[in-house]
């Protein structure tokens, strides 16, 4: 295809097990997961409208506009997808729940007439997304795990390694990838069951009971003798004597 040449951060989704569900599970999913990355783009202040978005089947690819910042395709974008996802599963059924694995890459590739995206860096994208040590790690992670992010060398060089805010490089590791005749290494990170404000909160402890309203109050003590005492709570005591005659 011919086309300008240039330099896009390019992302890849697949559902998990998305086969077999029936058509209405399979068009429910695929709402779902597009509504939570449009939503994550923007609250990654990456412009969703200005990207160009490919359906993939069971999945998407999403070529990032130019001058897209990829670090925020890292963060905040993977962590608020798997927000997503886990909110969305709270309330889902066994045929609608979505666990995801996600792959980035960046480098340069061919823009069509009519958007259209085409070179190299989507063979290595895919061949990222479809890694059997990626299944692997989605596969075996716990249930409420619901997402799995690989990056290539190139885009943990670039996003990962001069550690930004909010990226965190211990989160990941290193594997090899082996997929048909392409082999490298790259660097996966697997979602928490749950994100910091989804974890319980920390209990309150009791109030102490409330102190009696604030005030005198007074009390008579009689004695014997030659006169009445009344006392007040605060300790002043007045004392009236009755003479006798």
């Amino acid at each position: 295809m011919d086309g300008e040449l240039a330099y896009r951060a390019v992302l890849a989704v697949d559902i998990e097990r998305s086969a077999g569900r029936g058509d209405p599970a399979l068009l429910a999913i695929r709402a779902a997961l597009r509504t939570a990355l449009r939503e994550s783009f923007e609250r990654s202040r990456i412009d969703w409208e200005a990207c160009r978005v490919d359906d993939l089947g069971d999945g998407l690819r999403v070529t990032a506009p130019a001058g897209a910042r990829k670090a925020a395709l890292v963060h905040p974008l993977f962590d608020e997808v798997a927000a997503r996802l886990r909110a969305h599963n709270r309330l889902a059924g066994a045929l609608t729940t979505i666990r995801v694995r996600m792959a980035l890459h960046a480098g340069d590739v061919r823009l069509g007439p009519d958007g259209e995206v085409a070179g190299r860096p989507l063979e290595v994208l895919a061949r990222l997304l479809d890694a059997p040590a990626v299944r692997t790690e989605l596969a075996e992670a716990p249930p409420q795990s619901v997402a799995v992010l690989v990056l290539s060398e190139h885009f943990h060089e670039e996003t990962v390694q001069p550690g930004r805010p909010g990226i965190e490089p211990e989160a990941f590791r290193q594997v090899a990838v082996a997929n048909k005749e392409f082999t490298t290494t790259a660097w996966i990170r697997t979602a928490p069951a749950e994100g910091p404000s989804e974890a319980a909160a920390p209990a309150v402890p009791a109030a102490p009971a409330e102190a009696p309203p604030a005030g005198p109050s007074r009390m008579t003590n009689r004695a014997t003798g030659h006169g009445v005492i009344y006392a007040v709570q605060n300790g002043v005591q007045h004392i009236t004597t009755t003479r006798r005659t």
